[in-house]
């Protein structure tokens, strides 16, 4: 029995047999028409992935949330995905990769199978038919059967080729007891743009991904049987899992701190250090805009339950930072895409530049804290230039603070992915963030914490506490 949140929601996972499959398009198609129908809908996305979320947010009106077993925990899926979903009449997670594909050589951790399994949650498997007819109820009944605690409960074909290819697929698989829930042809493909990191993100061109959400569902509503893939959605049962919170989180660190023990209703009164959670609250100035789009939706709200009031602003027009920041925090992006626009934005560089509290910046903020950029001038508060690349850097990483910063004691273990194709030449002056794989990685100068490395706060709320104390 579900004790808080949305365990109970009714909720459906698409995944597929390997990536470039459809899973995006029927999972943003089946988001958007079920909206359109009138139900709150919660989007989730399984994996590190940022930009995904963003076109569900588009889809649904709710943030996008992840569910990514090797950063947050196994334990943490669940209650995540609880507190996710409050409020909703259902949840549809999209998977990541083939469905039984996780982290390398870690057996099923981070899969789209292991998110299933820990929701109880049932499967709608997309395939791309456009090269099979009688061979794709082998297919199906290799997924159906292959790990019997996943529930295989439909299958929708994507890339049908024409009403005869359909009709082969559907007698191939007349007698599985794998229903088919959807068929979608060719001829109503959706493209959305991408790059060389993946799709363009919603905030880089919003125009054009409203219209591509509302072709997508268009495309759901006219191929898949939506009372069916609703009716599935409610048989799953609810969830023994306590929402996350992320006051509670926070507060468990202030009390382990030393910290005030909570208010009667639960949320703590200062986190770590002192920060006060009524009067003169810290403001944490957070990067946004389209150079500047990755980000985890847990980390605002573990940032004001650490006692902190959000400012966001856009190194491509703001000019100021946001009025009394006390921190800065530039996340993930593409500042090489926008590298001209960000250099031109003299006066912004020159106040990061001379910026005196803590600055914790991820991936793009970090090019963006470098001397230069592909010969365009960056922020320069670290002696380091950055260059775009071919070579993609990509993985998750099991991490060891190389040394005591404004987000993190050295010695402090984390995990994080990366995923890149810039490189730096090294910041004088600057000691390692972190040590993985036999190597160091990121910056620690001053005040300043920047880093390649993704982290998700919801497995180690000490960070955003500690970020918060160190404006006090």
């Amino acid at each position: 029995m579900v004790r808080a949140g949305g365990g109970g929601t009714p909720r459906l996972v698409v995944a597929a047999p390997s990536s470039g499959s459809g899973k995006t398009t029927v999972a943003t198609g089946l988001m958007a028409a079920f909206a359109e129908r009138g139900l709150a809908v919660s989007p989730h996305k399984v994996g590190p992935d940022y930009i995904d979320p963003g076109y569900h947010a588009l889809a649904t009106g709710r943030p996008g949330r992840n569910l990514d077993a090797f950063l947050c925990g196994t334990e943490r899926l669940a209650p995540l995905f609880a507190h996710g979903a409050s409020g909703a009449e259902l949840a549809v997670v999209e998977g990541v990769m083939g469905l039984h594909d996780g982290a390398a050589r870690r057996g099923e951790l981070a899969s789209t199978a292991q998110v299933a399994k820990e929701l109880r949650a049932p499967v709608v498997l997309v395939v791309d038919a456009s090269s099979q007819s009688r061979s794709v109820a082998a297919l199906v009944h290799g997924f159906a059967s292959w790990d019997p605690g996943v529930r295989l409960g439909g299958v929708i074909l994507n890339k049908v080729g024409s009403a005869r290819h359909e009709a082969l697929l559907r007698e191939a698989l007349a007698d599985s007891p794998v229903p088919v829930l959807g068929v979608l042809h060719r001829r109503q493909a959706v493209h959305a743009p991408s790059r060389h990191l993946g799709l363009v993100p919603v905030a880089e061109r919003r125009r054009e991904a409203v219209e591509a959400v509302d072709a997508l569902a268009a495309q759901v509503r006219e191929g898949c049987d939506l009372p069916a893939l609703l009716a599935l959605a409610r048989s799953a049962p609810a969830l023994d899992a306590e929402a996350w919170d992320p006051a509670e989180a926070v507060g468990t660190q202030s009390r382990q701190a030393g910290g005030a023990e909570p208010r009667a209703d639960g949320t703590p009164p200062a986190a770590a250090g002192g920060v006060r959670r009524t009067r003169g609250r810290p403001v944490v100035a957070v990067a946004g805009g389209p150079a500047f789009t990755f980000g985890y939706a847990e980390h605002p709200e573990l940032l004001r339950a650490a006692g902190a009031e959000i400012a966001v602003f856009d190194p491509l027009h703001d000019e100021r930072l946001p009025a009394e920041a006390d921190a800065l925090v530039v996340g993930g992006g593409f500042p090489e895409v926008y590298a001209a626009e960000l250099a031109e934005n003299k006066p912004l560089r020159a106040a990061i530049a001379g910026f005196r509290g803590p600055v914790v910046a991820e991936c793009a903020g970090l090019l963006y804290l470098t001397r230069e950029l592909d010969g365009r001038e960056m922020c320069g508060v670290l002696d380091a230039t950055g260059h775009m690349g071919e070579r993609l850097t990509l993985g998750y990483r099991e991490a060891t603070a190389a040394t005591t910063s404004v987000l993190t004691t050295a010695g402090t273990t984390v995990r994080g992915h990366e995923f890149h194709r810039t490189s730096l030449a090294p910041a004088a002056g600057a000691s390692p963030a972190w040590r993985f794989d036999g190597r160091t990685e990121g910056f620690v100068h001053g005040r300043v914490h920047a880093s390649y490395l993704h982290l998700h706060w919801a497995s180690a709320p000490e960070l955003p506490t500690r970020l918060v104390a160190q404006c006090r």
